[in-house]
């Protein structure tokens, strides 16, 4: 064998390593959801959005809620017997309005008990989805976010105060016409939310609170945690199961060209025998 030849033979071990690493990485996420479907004995969907880097050009695209998603979760709920337990794993950011209703009309409709996931967050979209639960369960430090809706990059809650804060003369135009949408959008969402609050709680409870989660109370990225959650009248607990935890570490952060500002060795760690640390 010739220096070429080994070259060669380096050039295409080199080129299908990221397809072997995928095609193994797949193998051990299907392994443990069909581990978590026969212990819990329900269909395992998971929703998970990563940051991802373009191979060629390197620049980071992030992932949210869209109709693709929706088209997915929607046909898994379609392929699931409708007196069996859904478990659904959210990791997302949140993502088009249309798309979350659809997911959460189509599990609320569900006759078996729906169970919502968040190890780590699920905002806006996200926690849209998980009011449609009969319960979620969310890690000790995982939080839910508001679900007020935004036009561009504007919440529209803000949009209207404009109108309250000026007088119609001193408003431009596309002003007056973003905040009639805005206001259109508020109502929507706030309907469909307390539509969704109402399989926990009583009609007057779920509109305070969908007014609150829909009108722009806190910022849009405001981390809700697992106890003011539960204050707030979400059916929640914190009781996350150690294969929902391992089944989340296969789904890494893709590898970027820039290391990471967290690092740490992956085994578990505890005083040893001596009490030291």
């Amino acid at each position: 064998m010739t220096i070429m030849d080994l070259f060669w033979l380096f050039f295409i071990l080199s080129a299908m390593q990221p397809v072997l690493q995928r095609r193994m990485l797949e193998f051990q996420r299907a392994r443990k959801i069909a581990e978590i479907e026969k212990e819990r004995n329900s269909r395992v969907i998971l929703m998970v959005h990563r940051q991802e880097t373009m191979s060629l050009l390197g620049f980071p695209l992030m992932r949210f809620i869209d109709v693709h998603d929706s088209e997915q979760v929607l046909r898994a709920i379609q392929m699931t017997d409708r007196n069996m337990a859904i478990d659904l794993i959210l990791h997302t950011p949140g993502g088009l309005v249309l798309a979350a209703t659809q997911i959460a009309r189509a599990l609320q409709a569900h006759q078996g008990k729906v169970t919502v996931f968040v190890p780590h967050y699920a905002m806006s979209g996200g926690t849209l989805i998980a009011m449609a639960a009969d319960e979620i369960v969310m890690s000790e430090h995982a939080v839910l976010g508001p679900v007020d809706p935004q036009l561009g990059q504007q919440p529209a809650a803000s949009i209207l105060k404009v109108l309250e804060q000026k007088p119609i003369a001193e408003i431009d135009d596309n002003t007056i016409i973003m905040a009639d949408v805005g206001k259109k959008a508020i109502e929507q969402v706030e309907k469909s939310v307390r539509g969704l609050l109402g399989k926990h709680l009583s009609a007057q409870k779920a509109a305070a609170l969908a007014r609150k989660f829909a009108t722009g109370t806190w910022t849009h990225d405001y981390p809700i945690s697992a106890d003011e959650a539960r204050e707030l009248g979400l059916p929640v607990t914190t009781e996350m199961p150690e294969g929902v935890v391992q089944l989340m570490t296969l789904y890494p952060q893709p590898v970027q060209r820039q290391s990471g500002g967290v690092e740490y060795l992956p085994v578990p760690r505890a005083p040893n025998s001596k009490g030291g640390h």
